[in-house]
């Protein structure tokens, strides 16, 4: 398990960017990056700018490690198609990033931790592991007994974010459905995300 438990925000400010785009991140205050260094501003080599998109999209679904990111990459060039198209499309389809596109938590963190305590159902049978990979019309559901949590009632009335339009949710139920696998236009981040960077990164 990795990574990132304690300070789950100094990414952005090593990143320079609000990556959940979220109003606590400390990169609204402190627009450089951390430690006695952070304020040099030096032109990224290729390999640098390639390299920040890999953090960037790897940081953002949050507890994933690179040796898992990187068996993503090697399965999205295996696929027919435009491989960053398919890395995108196989981060959207895990469970704990699906939770957090329909709003049953608040954080891809929250959402990871929600899943690995087994209160979700898939077809209505109970999974706990986040990175379980949904397929399309496949139908995601708060167990009965966790949908008055008070962290699933505030994620869900949240108005942070809203749902993409490739998953269907109803709130009042709990309950959703994967309707198709996502392109990259689709997929509501709030920075610009370089998927292309990342698989020149890893085919050097």
């Amino acid at each position: 398990m990795t990574k990132r438990v304690e300070s789950k925000y100094k990414i952005n400010r090593r990143l320079g960017v609000n990556l959940w785009g979220r109003s606590k991140s400390p990169i609204a205050k402190r627009e450089y990056g951390p430690g006695q260094h952070g304020q040099r501003r030096r032109k990224p080599t290729d390999y640098g700018t390639q390299l920040m998109a890999k953090q960037k999209l790897k940081g953002y679904y949050g507890n994933i490690s690179e040796k898992q990111f990187r068996k993503y990459y090697e399965e999205a060039v295996r696929r027919k198609g435009d491989s960053s198209e398919r890395l995108i499309e196989l981060l959207e389809r895990r469970l704990d990033a699906v939770c957090y596109r329909m709003k049953f938590a608040m954080t891809p963190f929250a959402a990871r931790q929600f899943v690995s305590h087994g209160h979700l159902l898939v077809n209505g049978r109970r999974v706990n592991i986040p990175s379980f990979m949904v397929k399309d019309n496949d139908t995601i559901e708060v167990k009965e007994k966790s949908k008055q949590l008070a962290v699933v009632l505030d994620a869900s009335q949240s108005t942070e974010r809203d749902v993409p339009e490739y998953l269907e949710v109803d709130h009042r139920a709990m309950k959703g459905r994967f309707a198709r696998a996502p392109k990259l236009s689709d997929v509501p981040y709030p920075v610009q995300m370089e998927p292309h960077l990342v698989v020149e990164y890893y085919s050097r």
